[in-house]
């Protein structure tokens, strides 16, 4: 188990879980939260024995969003009456960083499942939409929250959120900054599935990532590789891709072993190679 001052990380191989860890303060993201992401989805990207990833929040929640007093110290910017250009120039290139926070969780090659309880408020929704698949428990309660305190979500959601619910939903949740619950997102397909309680999501997102575990890391990498590629993609542009991607990864030793194993009727032990 990797220690950070934000995050947890245990690695379990064939999974991953990676916790927001600061349940004193419901995961509100502070300074670490938005630096200590991108190193430790570099090092699971990196990580043969890892075949899938799960984030979640330690204590009664996800997480509440961003930690609005201490952040504020990192970026005196926003409080500047001046705005002269000089300090614009500094603060577009720290919004670029914020942004890698949650993109890094897109740029792993590794399928990421967000198990969200509790609040999934502003910046936890931004991370929950850079995972590949979100599930939640009941008691689940998002926002896309940045209209609500005078501000422009700049860090992915803007961006994401279309691509899963509609433009005409995520422009809803955008402009009101309501919340919403567990069914409304299940509704709306934020989530692919709801669970009783916060026990039932555990043991539903572990269950998947086994069951992603199983399929060839090859295959289900090139397949995130194809999804992301394909965003604001033609058709042809999409099919031209893939097939590039499918050339260079066939052969390969594990379309042999699924053969072998179809023959031998045993299920395949895939190993990525």
């Amino acid at each position: 188990m990797s220690e950070y001052k934000f995050y947890t990380v245990e690695k379990k191989p064939p999974i991953a879980w990676v916790y927001l860890n600061r349940p004193e303060k419901k995961n509100a993201m502070n300074p670490p939260a938005w630096k200590e992401s991108i190193p430790i989805f570099d090092d699971l990207d990196k990580d043969p024995e890892i075949r899938a990833i799960i984030i979640s929040g330690k204590g009664s929640c996800f997480t509440a969003g961003i930690d609005l007093m201490e952040m504020a110290m990192e970026l005196p910017e926003l409080m500047d009456k001046e705005q002269k250009g000089g300090i614009k120039w500094r603060l577009i290139k720290k919004i670029y960083a914020l942004q890698d926070t949650m993109s890094c969780i897109e740029w792993c090659r590794k399928p990421v499942i967000a198990a969200i309880h509790g609040f999934c408020i502003g910046a936890g929704l931004d991370m929950a939409t850079a995972c590949d698949i979100r599930l939640c428990s009941a008691d689940a309660e998002f926002s896309l929250k940045e209209a609500a305190v005078g501000m422009v979500a700049d860090v992915g959601v803007l961006q994401r959120i279309p691509q899963i619910v509609g433009q005409g939903i995520a422009r809803e949740l955008a402009y009101t900054a309501k919340h919403f619950d567990a069914k409304r997102a299940k509704e709306i397909l934020l989530v692919n599935e709801v669970f009783e309680d916060h026990d039932a999501l555990m043991k539903g997102a572990e269950a998947m990532a086994l069951d992603i575990a199983e399929s060839s890391p090859l295959a289900v990498e090139a397949s995130k590789e194809v999804f992301k590629y394909g965003v604001g993609k033609s058709v042809d542009d999409g099919l031209k891709y893939v097939a590039s991607i499918s050339t260079n990864i066939i052969p390969s030793n594990d379309l042999f072993e699924a053969f072998t194993a179809f023959g031998e009727k045993r299920k395949p032990k895939f190993t990525g190679e």
